[in-house]
This record gives structure tokens, C-alpha cells and sequence, in this order.
């Protein structure tokens, strides 16, 4: 369920997050406000659906997205997460293609959308912003890649401590030291590519070993040069 709320301006978000739109003019940022709509979204709540074709992208404004993809007998495996400043949706505007994901509120979320030509309109008259995009698109691209060869050369184990290294470098820590997401294990194991189960019984035995405390579905990384050295991550 959506609900219209009061625009923010482009410019004024800006100052509070980062994001590709940085680098536009105070020109471009007004014209981004004027044709945008913004809407609050409960958490639970689907913003596109994979294999729907979509006209509008969308920059987060506050708030978590997961993007997931649908799999066998309809499981999901979460392909990456969007937070405020980040764009979703632009590659399917870019390629004219079918939405390739599923994008889903694990939070309430504030998010505007954006018709796809502007998005066109950016490109071709700020260079410094198309290159900024490709470097986006490329970047996500090489986080997909990385995943497939995770996924077929390390254990479960050494996976989700990479998850969790990933995790607190995305969304870094409250002041108490937890991660500022709240997932839930079915989507942690998804994150991890494994079953609910397999994800329950490693956070026991990492928390036994003292690498991580658990509170709910909060997490807090005690020893984050272990958990680095046991996914090979650095």
C-alpha cells in the first residue's frame, strides 16, 4: 500500500545522503522534483515486479529495499538491497527490458519515482552523470559476478560471514553496535544461497565462538577479523 506524500526537493536530499544525483545542476535537480512523484510504502509492500515491464525509476528517499529474484517453487534469492540515496529500476529503463527483479519494503520506505526519459534527458546532456551511471551499472554487475563464483566455490559457512562483513559495511552500525537492518533468517539464508536452517545453526555456532552477538534479529560482529579471514573477504 502506497500513500502520497509532500515532494521533496531534489537539492534538499541531497545534503542529507549520498547519491548519483550529486552530480547535477541545481537546473537538473528542479526539473527532477518538478516531474517526480513520491509516495510512502508500508513495509511488505512490492514496488515493481520481476518480468513486469516498468516506464518510472526510483531513488530511495529513507528506508530499505530488498531486490530478489524468483526462483524455484516461488523462493526468493535476494540479489542486493537499496537504502536511501540509491536508484533501483534504471537498468530496465536503460535496456527496454522487462524488470530483470523484484523490489520489496523490508522497512517503511519513502521512495520517488522518476519518468524513464528524464533519466534518457540526463544522460545525454550531463557527461559527468552518464559516466557516474555506467560506473554503477558496472559496479553491480561485478557484485553479481562475485556472487555467482561465491556461490559455487565456498562453503555456506564462509558465505554468510562474507554476508555479514557486506552487511555492516553497507548499512553500518547503531550506537549500540548492531547492524542497521533487521532481516529475518529466511532472508539472510537467501542472501547466503542455503536453507533457513543451515543459516540458524551457523549463527548459533558463530555466536558460541564469540564472533557475533544476537539480539532478536538484530546482529552485532564482535570479532570482524575472524569472520574477514573466514570468508576470505578483505
Amino acid at each position: 500500500m502506497k500513500k502520497p506524500i509532500e515532494i521533496p526537493a531534489c537539492k534538499d536530499c541531497m545534503l542529507g545522503c549520498q547519491s548519483i544525483f550529486g552530480s547535477l545542476s541545481a537546473e537538473e535537480l528542479d526539473r527532477l522534483t518538478f516531474d517526480k512523484n513520491c509516495h510512502s510504502y508500508k513495509k511488505g509492500t512490492t514496488i515493481f515486479h520481476e518480468g513486469n515491464r516498468i516506464h518510472n525509476f526510483y531513488c530511495i528517499n529513507s528506508g530499505i529495499i530488498k531486490m530478489y529474484k524468483t526462483g524455484i517453487e516461488g523462493k526468493e534469492q535476494i540479489v542486493s538491497f537499496a537504502k536511501a540515496g540509491d536508484i533501483i529500476g534504471y537498468r530496465s529503463i536503460l535496456s527496454k527490458e522487462v524488470a530483470c527483479t523484484t523490489a520489496k519494503t523490508i522497512e517503511e520506505v519513502v521512495v520517488c519515482s522518476i519518468p524513464g526519459e528524464n533519466l534518457f534527458k540526463l544522460i545525454e546532456q550531463n557527461s559527468k552523470f552518464s559516466m557516474e551511471l555506467m560506473q554503477l551499472a558496472c559496479k553491480e554487475l561485478g557484485e553479481a559476478n562475485q556472487f555467482l563464483t561465491d556461490i559455487a566455490q565456498k562453503s555456506v559457512r564462509e558465505r554468510l560471514a562474507e554476508v555479514l562483513i557486506k552487511l555492516k559495511l553497507f548499512f553500518s552500525v547503531n550506537a549500540e553496535g548492531f547492524l542497521k537492518v533487521s532481516l529475518t533468517r529466511d532472508e539472510l539464508a537467501s542472501l547466503v544461497g542455503t536453507s533457513t536452517e543451515s543459516v540458524i545453526r551457523l549463527l548459533s555456532e558463530f555466536k558460541s565462538d564469540n564472533l557475533i552477538e544476537l539480539q532478536g534479529r538484530l546482529i552485532k560482529i564482535l570479532n570482524e577479523e575472524k569472520l574477514r579471514k573466514l570468508s576470505s573477504y578483505y
